[in-house]
């Protein structure tokens, strides 16, 4: 069985490159923000295409992709987090489900683009 984690209420700094810290301009705008990042600590671990949600045997089985499990045939974690504050090359998030030194992908403004 997996251990459950509540991160709702974790507060976060992203880090990011120097280089890129003009890329966050505006950002500042959105009450929240999208962060990918990898799920490195489980590369190689396997997963399942049936689960059990968090782990837990009494949750109803669901496909990998009907689930939020960190285990994927792709290992990569999308999470739509609080933005706090930026400072610099630093943002201070709320909520964001991703270990210390996680590799970040990507980060975009909550707001999904109508199409």
């Amino acid at each position: 069985m997996h251990e459950s984690r509540d991160f709702s209420e974790v507060v976060s700094e992203i880090v990011i490159d120097p280089e890129l810290t003009e890329g966050l301009y505006h950002l500042e705008k959105h009450e929240k923000i999208v962060v990918v990042f990898a799920f490195d600590q489980n590369i190689g671990k396997g997963f399942k295409l049936h689960l059990h949600p968090k782990g837990i045997e009494s949750n109803p089985e669901v496909g990998v992709f009907a689930s939020h499990s960190p285990f994927r045939p792709n290992p990569i974690g999308i999470d739509p987090v609080a933005l706090l504050k930026i400072e610099g090359n630093v943002l201070t998030v709320k909520g964001l489900e991703a270990f210390d030194g996680t590799p970040l992908l990507d980060i975009k403004p909550y707001n999904w683009p109508s199409r």
